[in-house]
């Protein structure tokens, strides 16, 4: 290891004795990434094939175009700004988009390019990378608007129903639950301050504590696996709203 470290020590971005192909994690977070930003920003300047039946996109929930009559853009961005924020602070795209994006570093034993001041994330912008915990409170909330978007899902004009867009959106606000309770911030919420897990009135806490550990073992798993489907769900209720996709009724 100290060998390795000399090697790289000033040798400039990129340089490493690893030689396995440890380009190909930060290049398929690049292309992931981006092509859920550049699709979910394209979605949302649309205004339109947001709705089919019971069915709502998610990209569009809560719909708040009623609330605020003289919003004159797409009412998702209104609400996009929560979401967006809570995954640009999440703890685990922070270590994603700076090796993918910002090359620092490009990935472990893989060194960044010389002559850069560490400042760790105490300076403008990356300070508000702090403001994560408060967006984690908001992200608790969707999921409830969201979870009401799924149990409306199943109710039709004719009554109670089933269609592949009802489990499409129930998939959807399971997968984000996953997610958002498996967060770091609730984790430490929950238990982070407790020095004693078998002290009276702990035991609780403790249990709850372990349930969002192991959710957050697997956290990297539940944040794209959300990320795919939460984009998926809205092309699913778009193009059925544009009658390319026929909704299919299991009930």
């Amino acid at each position: 290891m100290a060998e390795t470290s000399v090697l790289l020590q000033g040798s400039g971005l990129g340089a490493t004795v690893r030689r396995d192909p440890w380009w190909l994690a930060p290049l398929g977070t690049a292309l992931g990434l981006g092509a859920f930003i550049v699709y979910s920003t394209w979605a949302a300047f649309q205004n339109a094939y947001f709705e089919y039946g019971p069915y709502l996109s998610p990209f569009y929930s809560p719909n708040l175009s009623s609330v605020f009559p003289w919003w004159k853009l797409s009412p998702a961005f209104l609400i996009l700004w929560a979401p967006a924020g809570f995954r640009a602070t999440c703890y685990y795209y922070r270590k994603a988009y700076y090796r993918a994006y910002f090359l620092d570093p490009p990935a472990c034993a893989v060194s960044e390019s010389s002559g850069r001041r560490y400042k760790g994330e105490t300076a403008f912008p990356f300070i508000l990378q702090n403001l994560h915990r408060y967006f984690f409170y908001i992200a608790v909330i969707f999921i409830f608007i969201l979870a009401y978007d799924a149990i409306n899902a199943f109710s039709f004009e004719e009554g109670f129903g089933i269609g592949v867009g009802s489990l499409v959106l129930t998939i959807n606000v399971i997968l984000l639950s996953c997610y958002t309770f498996g967060c770091h911030s609730l984790r430490h919420l929950i238990g982070g301050k407790l020095d004693c897990f078998t002290c009276p009135g702990a035991q609780p806490r403790h249990t709850l504590w372990k349930g969002v550990t192991r959710l957050n073992e697997n956290h990297m798993l539940w944040a794209w696996c959300s990320l795919f489907w939460v984009g998926f769900s809205d092309v699913y209720v778009r193009l059925c709203a544009m009658g390319i996709w026929q909704d299919l009724r299991m009930f």
